[in-house]
């Protein structure tokens, strides 16, 4: 590791010292760009990430010298690879720039896909604002790309972490949105029940008895067979619960649901905040009477 060190050292001062040098505009950067590729590949051989992506960085202003944009964003994404080990900062910056010129050079396939990248960089940061805007990003770009598959899980995304910073109209939205999309596909039918579920969720953490009750008429004309779902049931018997603020239904009815489908932690958390609402409404009408 340390020749491989060694080595990308050696590299990359050949390379500068080529940049300093006077010749032909053109292949003074191409053989720059040249040594500290190498270098940079030495670095990564050495576990040197933040070499590495300092290098890269080099790299992809030679391109830019050059007028490849393509190379220099890609060039960008290399060094935001090796950043992603030891610096999350620099790794979204990176990134960033990346996009901007597949943006330019009309890649926006590629620019989704580093949209994705940046809001999970964001999430693993707990960073869910950020997050949320680069998921939806991603989201829209895909979508112009006819990527729905991508866009959708992107949606996905962005709907939890709303409902997770209490933005519950905007989750329900899109979990709607994604429910009706689904229906029109065959391979992604199966899935509607849970996005409704989710929707139902949210409108539950919302605490309006009847919003709760026109929205599962809602979603009843939707899909007609959701009525006969066991995540239908769920949310109607939680809404009975809700209504005759009834904490020991609502546990009852929560956890028979769970031993036969385990509820994740997400639903779980939700499903919390509707429990601690019915449980101060419970001790509200104890304190009056």
């Amino acid at each position: 590791m340390g020749d491989q060190l060694a080595r990308g050292e050696e590299l990359e001062n050949k390379a500068e010292k080529k940049l300093s040098s006077w010749g032909l505009f053109g292949s003074k950067y191409e053989d720059a760009a040249d040594l500290f590729d190498k270098a940079a590949n030495c670095f990564k051989l050495a576990k040197s990430w933040d070499k590495a992506g300092s290098t890269y960085v080099k790299l992809a202003n030679c391109h830019l010298k050059l007028e490849s944009k393509h190379e220099a964003a890609q060039a960008y994404v290399d060094a935001a690879h090796c950043y992603k080990k030891t610096a999350t900062k620099e790794a979204i910056s990176c990134l960033r720039q990346a996009v901007n010129m597949f943006c330019d050079i009309g890649r926006l396939s590629m620019a989704a896909r580093y949209y994705k990248e940046i809001a999970e960089l964001y999430e693993s940061e707990q960073n869910i604002e950020q997050a949320i805007d680069y998921y939806e990003k991603a989201s829209d770009f895909f979508q112009n790309e006819e990527v729905s598959t991508s866009a959708n899980q992107c949606k996905q995304k962005v709907a939890q972490f709303a409902a997770q910073i209490e933005q519950y109209q905007k989750a329900i939205e899109i979990y709607e949105e994604i429910a009706r999309h689904s229906l029109t596909n065959n391979l992604l039918k199966y899935g509607v029940k849970g996005h409704l579920l989710n929707a139902g969720i949210c409108q539950l953490c919302k605490g309006d008895f009847v919003a709760i009750t026109n929205a599962l008429e809602r979603y009843q004309e939707l899909d007609p067979t959701f009525s006969g779902t066991r995540e239908y049931r769920l949310l109607a018997d939680i809404a009975s619960a809700i209504d005759e603020e009834d904490v020991t239904k609502f546990t009852d009815v929560v956890k028979e649901f769970d031993s036969m489908t385990p509820l994740d932690s997400w639903k779980t958390t939700l499903l919390l905040r509707v429990k601690e609402k019915l449980k101060a409404k419970e001790l509200e009408e104890e304190e009056l009477t």
